[in-house]
């Protein structure tokens, strides 16, 4: 009588199966730290999982005094951007199985921005020199019926790309210039400055060149295309610069 053939169960897909990653997250406590140092993590998570999802991990299961912001988790807030692996990116967007974890994942607050605790900085330096820059419509004509003021489809895609900016200040941190000039507007600035100089029912362009015709404005911006890398909306910061540069120079959108 023959003996049966086992069968081999079938592969457990890379998506479910969990394994250990190590999470090394600079930490800082203005209370009892003079200066801020890495503590390391290990964390069972899922190819799948974000770095959101680790940090909430090891702050629910491990450690309850880390600290970090987060809101909506999905892209749209910009409240958790974060340096990992050395650059700026949403943790509600970072997938575990787009990261080396074959060595400890390095998450750190954003930098050029004051550091408050642990992965959150002072953001305020950040919305003053956005509110500086006027982002809001400024029109003075009076829509013809009344209702609303009619823009063609041509007229809004001249600046649809700058309508994305969720003001996570991932652009504007991973700017060399920033990190070392405090007065510079920055890329998230300028973004949104050049969202209002191209909106054809705004009126008050040349006021918003006037302000980011000066030292600390567009003329600051070397062209490393760290702030386009960086942005996780997918806007071209960098040719967003360049077109209000040019605007400049011609004295008008």
């Amino acid at each position: 009588m023959s003996t049966p053939t086992l069968e081999k169960p079938p592969a457990v897909p890379e998506e479910i199966q969990s394994f250990t990653v190590t999470l090394s997250v600079r930490r800082f406590n203005p209370e009892t730290d003079e200066d801020p140092h890495w503590e390391n993590y290990d964390v069972e998570m899922y190819a799948t999982d974000r770095i959101l999802d680790a940090l909430h991990k090891i702050k629910w299961e491990q450690d309850g005094s880390l600290s970090f912001r987060r809101s909506c988790a999905h892209g749209i807030c910009g409240s958790d951007a974060m340096r990992i692996n050395g650059r700026n990116r949403l943790a509600c967007k970072t997938l575990i199985k787009d990261l080396d974890i074959t060595k400890p994942v390095t998450v750190e607050a954003i930098k050029g921005l004051p550091l408050e605790k642990d992965l959150i900085v002072d953001m305020e330096p950040f919305f003053a020199s956005f509110r500086e820059v006027q982002p809001f419509l400024m029109a003075q004509n009076t829509p013809k019926d009344g209702k609303e003021r009619i823009q063609t489809v041509a007229q809004r895609e001249r600046f649809d790309d700058t309508t994305k900016c969720i003001l996570c200040a991932a652009c504007t941190s991973s700017c060399p210039v920033f990190w070392t000039d405090g007065q510079y507007f920055g890329p998230a600035a300028i973004v949104n400055a050049h969202r209002f100089i191209f909106d054809s029912r705004d009126d008050s362009a040349a006021v918003r060149l006037d302000i980011l015709n000066d030292k600390e404005g567009v003329w600051r911006c070397r062209t490393t295309f760290n702030c386009t890398e960086a942005c996780p909306r997918g806007i071209q910061v960098t040719q967003a610069i360049a077109e209000v540069k040019q605007a400049i120079m011609r004295g008008k959108p």
